[in-house]
């Protein structure tokens, strides 16, 4: 194993919160393999970079020696977690639970390595507490407790509903840490009420409490709320190349640093150059491609990267696409008539309609064809004719 100093350290890159830190150390001055969980709720068959952030870590603790556990909630899926709802959250089916857990599997090995990680599901333990281990779980805290809880605050002081069975879900995410016997749980800051839980939980059982590593999350592609399906502003890991590589380069300048940080596995002294390369009049773009490049090979192949670069450049470098241009957002279902208008593109939709028919508007490079067409949602850059560009994002 690496040294004390040089394993936290690797570990601690990025890391929002490390509940405690002098915990995780005495844990690693053991010098035993530690026992590592993170867990997900299969609640969707895509996992997109925003999950990578903690898979990467994951994949730390493996490299430096550690058990790794990957956990697929499939009992607590059909519970679903109210982390950040403001309604009751429906249940997913078992089917629809293995359905995704199914495509889970699959999808974390392009991360985590499969000879080093364990994969488990949480109903080998949930479903057999029956009755009565739900009784005696539910005893081990209180309903003041769980109302601390910043999202059932907020739900039970405006007289929203949560329901019974929401209160169980922390008590069973924590559970999950007795039964695995876990020293360090991650998740994101999100999840930090559920992984505390987990710490509570085994102090109550007489086990060492687990240390809590959280992870940033990660800002999707509208630049304001965290990357996932429901806001539609993703990129998923199994995207197509060309679709990851225009995704990646829509990203504003400033938020391809938090990209950096928390998705490129490059040292920390080579992005600190990449950003004094820019106050020295380097261009952003040019920084971000290799953001992109890295990204892409890591879940396709290097000759992909290389193939998705050359058609970036050949759609948009090629056609003298702007390096800044208004942004603006608008609610799935509007034409692109009125999309284009609204956008400034043009001066009326009938002008829109005119410039689809003449071939003069344009989606990520392609030409619209159908003066009807209402865009699914995602962000993408619309022109028209060869100097107007928006980068639209449709919610």
């Amino acid at each position: 194993m690496a040294s004390i100093e040089a394993a936290l350290a690797e570990l601690k890159r990025g890391v929002a919160e490390l509940i405690p830190e002098e915990e995780l150390i005495a844990k690693l001055k053991e010098n035993r393999p530690l026992r590592i969980k993170l867990g997900a709720d299969p609640t969707a068959p895509d996992i997109h970079l925003g999950h990578t952030v903690i898979l990467n870590k994951l994949r730390a603790f493996q490299e430096l020696g550690h058990e790794v556990t990957f956990l697929i909630g499939d009992f607590t899926g059909m519970v679903g977690d109210p982390t950040g709802k403001n309604t009751t959250r429906p249940p997913l089916t078992r089917e629809d639970v293995m359905h995704n857990a199914e495509t889970y599997k699959t999808q974390v090995f392009k991360i985590l390595d499969p000879a080093k990680t364990t994969i488990q599901f949480n109903s080998e333990w949930l479903s057999e507490l029956g009755a009565e281990g739900m009784l005696r779980l539910g005893s081990q805290q209180t309903v003041a407790r769980m109302l601390e809880r910043e999202d059932f605050k907020k739900r039970y002081s405006s007289g929203q509903a949560i329901a019974i069975h929401e209160f169980m879900y922390p008590l069973l995410q924590g559970y999950d840490s007795v039964a695995m016997e876990t020293d360090v749980e991650l998740g994101g800051t999100d999840q930090r009420f559920n992984l505390l839980m987990g710490r509570e939980l085994q102090k109550a059982n007489g086990q060492k409490p687990q240390v809590v590593m959280m992870l940033p999350l990660l800002v999707g592609l509208d630049g304001e709320k965290k990357m996932s399906k429901s806001a539609h502003n993703y990129i998923g890991i199994n995207d197509a190349p060309s679709d990851m590589f225009g995704k990646i380069m829509s990203i504003s300048d400033e938020l391809m640093w938090d990209y950096y940080e928390l998705l490129s596995f490059r040292p920390l002294e080579e992005i600190a150059q990449f950003k004094a390369d820019i106050a020295g009049g380097k261009n952003p773009r040019d920084i971000k491609i290799l953001l992109a490049k890295e990204i892409i090979a890591r879940f396709h192949t290097d000759a992909d990267a290389d193939a998705a670069e050359q058609e970036f450049i050949n759609r948009f470098q090629k056609g003298a696409m702007p390096d800044e241009m208004p942004e603006f957002e608008f609610e799935a279902g509007m034409g692109i008539a009125n999309i284009l208008k609204e956008a400034g593109l043009v001066n009326s939709t009938s002008d829109a309609m005119r410039m689809v028919r003449q071939g003069a508007a344009k989606c990520e490079g392609e030409k619209i064809t159908d003066t009807k067409w209402a865009p699914e949602a995602g962000t993408a850059v619309y022109q028209v004719g060869k100097r107007k560009f928006a980068r639209i994002t449709i919610k």
